[in-house]
């Protein structure tokens, strides 16, 4: 359960990905020779209790790579979803890119080095604003229903549509056997907690009805699991909420282009 969530938990699932697909090279980057010397610095840094640790989340990631090592091979898939999330963000990184993206958020998380060591400064805009999007739930759980929606036996053999950007009050249309089904997704860290739909998200779940689903992927920090909710509307309470923001624009002068 995502109570036992470590709480440098997007850190460590970083190093076991570097661990695991690099191998050695990520270790060199770090200017260490041995793996152990590389775990003992991430306790030295605070960043794990112990060695075991840190190795325990290399054993994680092993599996998922053609390394020679088996790791927690008896888990299955079960952790599977980290390693597509890292890969969404940073899977066409080099091993000296990466070890500065864990550099970087190392720097971030433990407010240790101003962010302008040598390694870090090769850091694109591009990939500080990926790595700002480690910790959006709503991200990771839109993630993982699209690489297991056919879990939902209502979607079972479907054809899933990504629908994010259209921003019309769901993620994704799924078609199967001739019916349309909208699933707006909504993530939770744990088991437990409460969610909220937009204004556009309600009328569409009020206009579609049994054919919109809210599909909640809870325990994220742990174990992803579905629990999704069909006609929404009729089956929880929503309390209507208005809140007001001010948006900050540039103008230039009009000018001939």
């Amino acid at each position: 359960m995502s109570d036992n969530k470590h709480e440098n938990y997007e850190l460590l699932n970083l190093i076991g990905y570097g661990l695991a697909k690099f191998d050695m090279d990520f270790v060199r980057c770090f200017g260490f020779r041995t793996k152990t010397d590389l775990y003992k610095k991430f306790v030295q840094d605070g960043i794990a209790e112990t060695t075991g640790v840190v190795k325990n989340r290399q054993d994680l990631f092993d599996p998922f790579f053609d390394n020679g090592r088996k790791g927690w091979w008896q888990k299955g898939d079960a952790y599977k979803h980290r390693k597509v999330f890292i890969d969404t963000l940073y899977g066409e990184l080099d091993v000296k890119m990466f070890a500065s993206i864990v550099e970087l958020h190392a720097n971030r998380t433990f407010e240790n080095a101003d962010g302008n060591s040598t390694a870090t400064k090769n850091v694109s805009p591009l990939l500080r604003s990926k790595f700002n999007q480690l910790q959006i739930t709503g991200q990771k759980a839109e993630l993982f229903f699209m690489t297991n929606y056919h879990m939902i036996s209502e979607f079972t053999n479907g054809t899933l549509e990504d629908a994010r950007l259209l921003g019309d009050g769901y993620d994704f249309q799924i078609q199967k056997d001739g019916k349309f089904y909208l699933a707006e997704v909504k993530g939770i860290r744990s088991n437990y907690g409460g969610v909220r739909m937009t204004k556009n998200e309600y009328a569409q779940a009020a206009t579609h009805r049994m054919n919109y689903s809210l599909v909640i992927v809870k325990n994220l920090d742990d174990i992803p699991e579905f629990s999704p909710i069909f006609d929404p509307l009729d089956t929880l309470q929503f309390t209507q909420k208005t809140t007001t923001s001010t948006q900050v624009t540039y103008h230039s002068a009009t000018l001939k282009w």
